[in-house]
């Protein structure tokens, strides 16, 4: 009896003392890859000595997504799962996971298999081995476009020639991060991010795993070319304060100009070379029609860990704790 009950003290003791992964998954309108990357991940984690969740947030998918989550979670007890309102876009969803990611690593990838699960392993050693990131670098992708190619090769060489802070190109968002890098991360609060600007700039003890990205598992991708010029332009606009520089100009020699204008159209009244009103039609011209505003979008979010919790919160950050 005795043997027994240490026994079972020895086993409550090692599992207390186990890491735990999250593992992050930003899915929109991918009923058809969910079943198939679960399997993948479980098949991948067996063995090792963690405890791990794959926590899903659904990105406001409009199919069957929703549906096949709420069967995964029930059949997997390591599966689950958060529901956006509406599509928010996959930056948000990312930064939605890992706001309620708790374990002890945080992984962030995609759903569609084009982030390998077979590369988890080699990234739980790189991280057992001190590193507080580890950055994936997609070398290339089975199947993608010449036209992506050549434009994500050269956005990244015009990005790293403005920004203060390097983005490696290749970049991926299928990454660990230890607890203490993702604490980090939550203080960034940026309504419109680039995470892989941001990760890249805190700092921390990085290491790289190039790998090649194969062809989606089922489905087609969801990032259409306005997409891509927004999530583009978010990354230009978070990594260098040019962008705000030229405005400041532009504007500085705008009101320069107005200012001479102004003098001009004063002397050419005073001289009496002019005809009646027309001294307040350039003047209102030139005048500004709209002054800048700076406003705070505020967007209610409603996320799901089951059928029957709903948490609903409206706030500058809205997912913010």
């Amino acid at each position: 009896m005795s043997e027994d009950v240490e026994a079972s003290e020895e086993t409550e003791t090692e599992t207390d003392t186990r890491k735990t992964v999250t593992i992050v998954v930003p899915v929109y309108n991918e009923a058809e890859n969910i079943p198939h990357f679960v399997t993948a991940v479980d098949e991948a984690m067996a063995g090792l000595p963690y405890d791990y969740e794959i926590l899903f947030v659904d990105d406001g998918s409009r199919e069957e997504s929703r549906e096949v989550l709420r069967k995964t979670v029930a059949a997997d007890a390591h599966v689950r799962a958060l529901w956006l309102s509406r599509n928010y876009g996959h930056q948000a969803a990312l930064t939605c996971g890992i706001d309620h990611a708790e374990g002890d690593a945080v992984i962030t990838m995609d759903g569609d298999m084009q982030h390998p699960p077979a590369l988890l392993p080699k990234l739980l050693g790189l991280w057992e081995q001190g590193y507080d990131v580890v950055q994936t670098i997609r070398q290339t992708t089975e199947g993608v476009s010449a036209f992506k190619r050549l434009t994500s090769k050269y956005y990244y060489k015009a990005l790293n020639l403005i920004s203060e802070v390097p983005v490696q190109p290749g970049g991926s968002d299928f990454r660990l991060m230890d607890r203490q890098a993702v604490l980090s991360l939550r203080q960034y609060r940026e309504h419109d991010r680039f995470l892989r600007g941001i990760v890249g700039a805190m700092g921390f003890r990085q290491v790289q795993v190039p790998f090649v990205a194969p062809e989606r598992y089922a489905g087609t991708s969801k990032f259409s070319l306005k997409k891509m010029a927004k999530f583009a332009l978010d990354g230009i606009l978070g990594n260098s304060i040019l962008p705000l520089r030229i405005s400041f100009y532009i504007g500085l020699v705008s009101l320069l100009l107005s200012v001479a204008l102004f003098g001009h159209v004063l002397f050419e009244t005073y001289e009496g070379d002019t005809v009646p009103g027309w001294s307040t039609i350039v003047i209102v011209i030139e005048k500004y029609q709209e002054n800048s505003r700076c406003t705070n979008t505020r967007c209610p979010w409603e996320l799901s860990v089951s059928e029957d919790f709903f948490v609903s919160r409206q706030m500058d950050t809205p997912w913010a704790s």
